[in-house]
């Protein structure tokens, strides 16, 4: 393993590191009013990287929910990682499969942007994907632990603008993404999309059906500008 590269990948998470600090520690914040100790927050952080999953899990653990359906709202609001593996597969598929496991692991909405981000630049480094993984599972264990250990000294969270960190981190993430003009239409028809089915559903599956028609879109445009190229 090159040091500096892992290295050089948790630098380039440090955004992501940054913006997972308010959401960990409000994590940590609830999941201790719900009943759970810093070592079982942190537990859930270190074996369950899913973020909104896990602020679902315990509001359903507090609202005395049975684990089977705790699972499976946890299955169906994680399905997009379904979409988010398979994109990344192409990049990955030499490396080696205890490599993959652990990349796929360390697969958030944050981390699977900014490394294929960085694939538009490089081929896929495993070194610098495993630093982007690490050091932001590594921010939000911690950061849901400090949040637990302070518990209920900490006083409401949305005081300090908590709830507007992570679209806030989504943007900065977004615009190192709009590359050319494709990148831009398929980001608006996706964000309009995901709107407005939102509008007539109760789930996640704004997200997913989203995804798929912008990807489809921005396919045909991609093949279009290069028929128009020959």
């Amino acid at each position: 393993m090159s040091r500096a590269t892992f290295l050089a990948g948790g630098k380039k998470a440090l955004p992501i590191m940054l913006g997972y600090t308010p959401l960990g520690i409000a994590f940590g914040v609830i999941a201790r009013e719900k009943g759970l100790d810093v070592v079982q927050t942190a537990l859930m952080s270190l074996t369950s990287f899913t973020g909104s999953g896990q602020f679902i899990a315990v509001g359903m653990l507090g609202a005395g929910a049975s684990i089977p359906a705790i699972l499976l709202t946890n299955f169906l609001v994680n399905l997009r990682y379904l979409l988010f593996s398979a994109s990344m597969a192409p990049y990955v598929k030499k490396m080696p499969t205890w490599v993959q496991s652990i990349l796929a692991f360390g697969i958030t909405d944050e981390t699977f942007t900014l490394n294929m981000a960085q694939f538009d630049k490089q081929e896929a480094d495993r070194d610098f994907m495993l630093g982007v993984n690490f050091f932001s599972h590594l921010s939000w264990i911690t950061n849901s632990a400090i949040g637990a250990a302070l518990g209920n000294i900490i006083p409401d969270m949305d005081r300090f603008g908590v709830n507007f960190a992570l679209p806030a981190m989504f943007i900065a993430l977004l615009v190192m993404q709009v590359k050319n003009r494709i990148n831009l239409w398929v980001a608006v028809i996706s964000g309009l999309l995901s709107l407005t089915i939102a509008l007539f559903t109760d789930s996640s599956v704004n997200i997913i059906i989203a995804t798929v028609i912008a990807a489809a879109i921005g396919v045909v445009l991609c093949r279009d500008r290069q028929k128009s190229t020959f």
